[in-house]
């Protein structure tokens, strides 16, 4: 997800390009979720936008925004995949751009567009926004262009620590540390404290504060609280100062070596030989170097610790899921709770879902009981001959049953 950086870096790029020009066409979809989940439409976007001139844009944590002449003015989140792109430009740091191919970067509109637009300038200039999983959000604020910071989604957000210097100081980070009783990692991300921080961002800054990211926020020190505040600062200067281009980051930085989990390249220890683990906490992952980041307080329980796995390690669990997953596809092919193209989660998605496997219980008791029934009347049957030696006597001299010769007998009956 797009953090404090990447969404610095793209306003950044809009101030270069966009702000002064009027934009003299717009295009956008009628997305239900980026758009209609926010009260908007894309011709209710297109309304706002056509023939306006941009004044200037802005940004506040993970939300940015264009002030235009006159409102309404679009606030934007770019959610999981969003992204702005420039023609001609390389808005996308250097480690996405270069896994683009040259067709990918020549196409226009890009792929997965929600709007694009042009200004009336010469040259003129293309923007174009993106969003491949649609979890971004583009909204209208109808609101004199100075008070887009004090209406919704703004206002219910914390300080930006690097726009709101003035307002994010390290009394208000105590404050609002001592005043809940969460993990202090779980408190950076909530971003009604504070803008703009994601888990990529919060490693990091637990990783140079040295201070352990599950423990609990009001259970740190004066001076604890200090060198927490720091490293929040120092670290968002300088991802934002670089424009969130990882290779301009410091190379001391965890960021370079904790992408690695579930890989089986990855990295189980840093240069200097101290080791990397990843903590698992209500569904959020944290990178932690244990020989840095020391507990000096409690610490919430459900902690689960996991290592980055070996190559082997990797290569047996990728067999036995795949075997997994085909014995479940195979098992539930006429299942009309499961479709035949599955992901490769079988064994996970079998687990989810409780009525078939429900059904199959069921069906087991009942073919038990069935097969106790049927033994007992077999047995029931086995005992009535010895009641009376005629019918045993009967039983022993007649012939045994032919099914074959009577159904023979049958048709030749209903031949003739």
């Amino acid at each position: 997800m797009p953090e404090i950086a990447e969404v610095a870096r793209v306003t950044h790029f809009l101030r270069q390009h966009l702000v002064g020009k009027t934009i003299s066409k717009v295009v956008a979809q009628d997305d239900a979720n980026v758009f209609g989940k926010v009260g908007t439409s894309g011709s209710a976007f297109q309304t706002a936008l056509a023939g306006k001139r941009v004044v200037s844009a802005g940004s506040q944590g993970k939300y940015f925004w264009l002030e235009l002449n006159t409102p309404p003015h679009p606030v934007m989140h770019f959610g999981m995949t969003g992204w702005i792109h420039i023609r001609g430009a390389q808005t996308a740091y250097t480690r996405y751009a270069d896994r683009m191919n040259d067709a990918e970067k020549e196409a226009w509109p890009p792929k997965f567009w929600k709007f694009h637009l042009e200004t009336d300038s010469d040259p003129r200039v293309c923007v174009a926004y993106t969003d491949a999983r649609r979890f971004g959000r583009i909204r209208l604020v109808d609101c004199p262009g100075a008070e887009i910071r004090s209406n919704t989604p703004l206002k219910e957000n914390g300080p930006d620590p690097v726009v709101d210097r003035e307002l994010f100081t390290e009394s208000y980070l105590s404050t609002k540390m001592k005043g809940r009783h969460v993990p202090v990692k779980a408190l950076l991300l909530d971003q009604a404290m504070i803008s703009g921080i994601g888990n990529w961002v919060g490693d990091e800054i637990m990783y140079q504060a040295e201070l352990h990211p599950e423990q609990y926020s009001d259970d740190f020190s004066d001076a604890e609280i200090a060198k927490l505040y720091k490293a929040v600062c120092y670290v968002c200067d300088t991802a934002v100062g670089n424009l969130g281009d990882s290779d301009m980051f410091p190379p001391d930085w965890l960021f370079h070596h904790r992408w690695g989990k579930g890989k089986k390249d990855a990295a189980k220890t840093l240069p200097n030989g101290e080791k990397i683990v990843f903590l698992t906490v209500g569904g959020r992952t944290s990178c932690v170097v244990p020989s840095r980041q020391k507990k000096t307080g409690r610490v919430t329980a459900a902690v689960k610790a996991e290592e980055p796995e070996s190559e082997s390690e990797t290569k047996t669990k990728t067999k036995t899921k795949k075997t997994r997953t085909k014995a479940a596809r195979e098992k539930t092919t006429e299942s009309r709770f499961f479709d035949a193209d599955q992901n490769e989660a079988g064994d996970e998605e079998v687990a989810s879902e409780g009525r078939p496997a429900k059904r199959v219980k069921k069906t087991a008791q009942n073919t038990i009981k069935e097969e106790e029934d049927e033994s007992k009347s077999a047995k029931g049957e086995e005992q009535k001959p010895k009641r009376g030696r005629k019918t045993t006597e009967k039983l022993a001299t007649s012939p045994p049953a032919d099914p074959g010769r009577r159904r023979s007998t049958r048709l030749k009956k209903s031949a003739s």
